[in-house]
């Protein structure tokens, strides 16, 4: 990937991972345009996860479809959308866009992930589908263009590590 190109940047992980929080941050640092992957869900999906179950591959489809656009719209432009984009072939769609995108998977363990979902108000993701998450969860491979960020310390310093692996990609 050039340094030179405005990175478009792929915050992935299970949810409760800080994927918005991390996203935000980053793409108010970079000034470049922010999306958060919730959006993206049809009504249906969201009354799925709300009703505790889990996303099939049919289901992330239109998901990553409009994702995938989003990303298109942005690139040369730069910007951060968030994504779990838990296994290898979606992320395989998301980087069909442009040479541009990198994943940054923010990875903790499962206990920590746990209590940040049982704290959290308002959100149409239940903690029960946390361990289908981590379930299907495909860590990045050497080939894949990102970084395993880890979650152990403040937002703020999920975001210095982030920030640090777009610099060096």
């Amino acid at each position: 990937m050039s340094h030179n190109a405005a990175p478009l940047i792929v915050v992935m992980g299970v949810s409760g991972s800080g994927k918005t929080t991390v996203g935000r941050a980053i793409a108010q640092r970079l000034a470049v345009p922010y999306a958060e992957a919730d959006d993206f869900h049809s009504p249906r999906n969201v009354a799925k996860m709300r009703a505790g179950a889990p996303l099939d591959d049919e289901d992330r489809r239109p998901w990553l479809d409009a994702i995938a656009a989003w990303l298109a719209e942005h690139a040369g432009r730069g910007g951060v959308v968030t994504c779990s984009a838990l296994r290898r072939r979606y992320r395989d769609r998301l980087a069909a866009v442009s040479p541009e995108v990198f994943f940054l998977h923010l990875d903790g363990s499962a206990e920590l992930i746990a209590g940040r979902l049982a704290e959290r108000k308002g959100h149409f993701m239940p903690t029960s589908l946390l361990q289908s998450q981590i379930d299907a969860l495909e860590p990045l491979e050497a080939d894949e263009p990102g970084a395993a960020v880890s979650i152990d310390g403040t937002p703020e310093q999920t975001t210095a590590l982030a920030l640090a692996a777009v610099e060096d990609r």
